[in-house]
């Protein structure tokens, strides 16, 4: 958690002490999913967690309709009309927060004027979720600060649609929600289709989440998102034939998905199909086992994940499987795999405590001299989702 006597002092300098009312905090977390990738948009499950670190809000009243906009992690700050808020790609990071207050007015509610401090932990670029993070603690301050209902399913849906529409990034609703409803040593079990979720313990004991940022750049995501997403409809389509009210892979047990997958005419399509479903059954396991505290089976599912995503559904590359290879050979290490989208971004692993230190010695330089590459690490908690700090 950032320094807030700090923060409410560089608040001070960039907006004074006068302003019209008193000044109130909000933090949003990051989060990571545990397991159940590539699943959301198939209507399927994912396993995210909510972390201890993610960006906070430091935001005051001010009564001449003006919103100052300023963060402690970009150079660029100004003032904006309430009355005038539009997309701007010269306005870079603000367009998130621009994005809230446009819908919050689109739905009728009056939004006054603010100065807004913003400081983010999560580094960016690495799939840990920043942009959720920012709309999502915008979201919950504003609606507090107006004295509206603030319903967190409610903000998660309403930030999803604002990367969706403000912003322009066709997301799922993962991260948001994540973000939103986190809640302290639990994962969250989420049905991506219906919204049905349910907390679930994780407690980790000894074992601790090392967080890896294999820092490659990701420039393939978009065209292989595209493309997988077709092949999974694809793939519904030509199992149509024996389920027609089928609209997504998710629907499907993995029974039913081995007696008919033959249906599936292209080898490549039944692969990415194949791990579709896997995938999802591998997300319900991981909620069994982790309800009996039995954290070496969900480290050996969360191996299983990252060869399903490398071999099946073919979106790891060479940054992210060096790492967890190389993740694997540290005692202490109970399974590891990539998270996000792929092609780079993170690695998650299960590290016992008395091993993080050697772990991120022998990862970090096998890792350098494999791909040339500085790796970053973060030791991580569960943490909750968005809130009010006192």
């Amino acid at each position: 958690m950032a320094d807030l006597q700090a923060l409410k002092e560089r608040f001070i300098e960039l907006y004074g002490n006068d302003g019209a009312g008193e000044l109130h905090v909000f933090h949003a977390p990051g989060r990571v999913n545990l397991i159940g990738e590539h699943t959301d948009y198939n209507g399927g499950y994912v396993f995210p967690a909510a972390l201890t670190f993610g960006t906070t809000m430091l935001i005051r009243k001010r009564s001449d309709g003006q919103v100052g906009f300023a963060s402690t992690n970009f150079p660029l700050h100004k003032h904006i009309s309430i009355t005038n808020v539009a997309f701007d790609p010269a306005d870079e990071w603000m367009n998130y927060p621009k994005g809230i207050i446009a819908e919050l007015q689109q739905r009728g509610i009056a939004v006054s004027g603010y100065d807004i401090l913003f400081s983010g932990a999560i580094p960016n670029g690495s799939g840990l979720s920043s942009s959720a993070s920012i709309e999502v603690v915008t979201a919950f301050g504003l609606l507090t600060m107006e004295g509206q209902p603030t319903d967190k399913v409610e903000i998660a849906l309403l930030s999803q649609k604002v990367e969706n529409e403000f912003i322009g990034v066709k997301c799922g609703i993962m991260d948001q929600f994540a973000v939103a409803n986190g809640k302290q040593d639990h994962a969250i079990l989420l049905m991506c289709d219906t919204l049905e979720y349910k907390h679930v313990p994780f407690e980790s004991g000894a074992y601790k989440l090392v967080i890896g940022n294999t820092n490659k750049k990701r420039g393939l995501v978009d065209s292989a998102y595209n493309e997988r997403r077709a092949q999974c409809e694809q793939a519904v389509k030509d199992l149509q034939a024996q389920f027609p009210e089928l609209t997504l892979l998710g629907q499907l047990s993995l029974e039913q998905f081995n007696e008919y997958r033959h249906l599936i005419k292209d080898e490549t399509v039944r692969k990415r199909a194949k791990h579709v479903v896997e995938e999802i059954d591998r997300v319900l396991q991981s909620m069994r086992v982790l309800e009996q505290g039995d954290l070496a089976a969900f480290g050996k599912l969360m191996i299983a994940s990252h060869d399903s995503l490398r071999d099946l559904y073919e979106v790891t590359g060479l940054e992210l499987d060096v790492m967890v290879e190389e993740a694997l050979k540290v005692q202490g290490v109970l399974g590891s795999r990539m998270t996000g989208a792929g092609f780079g971004g993170c690695t998650v692993s299960l590290v016992h405590e008395e091993s993080v230190a050697v772990f991120i010695e022998q990862v970090g330089q096998a890792y350098k001299e494999r791909t040339g590459l500085t790796a970053d690490f973060y030791v991580c908690d569960i943490g909750d989702g968005v809130k009010e700090l006192a």
